[in-house]
């Protein structure tokens, strides 16, 4: 049950602060313990409800009959 270590130290001689900061780094990037949400339909998203915004200009008055 002698397992190989999942990280090794090619060259250097980092302290153990370095080392701790580099496992806590690798360990966030492949973690997924925090759920992710899943996309957000078309239909859903709020800003869907949302009125764009007014532009006024010369004429613009009488394009609102058309």
């Amino acid at each position: 049950m002698n397992q190989p270590p999942a990280l090794r130290v090619v060259r250097g001689k980092p302290t153990p602060e370095e080392l701790a900061a580099l496992v806590v780094a690798l360990a966030s990037r492949t973690s997924t313990a925090t759920p992710t949400e899943p996309p957000r339909s078309r239909w859903a998203d709020p800003v869907s409800r949302m009125r764009t915004p007014l532009h006024p200009g010369p004429g613009a008055w009488r394009w609102t009959a058309r």
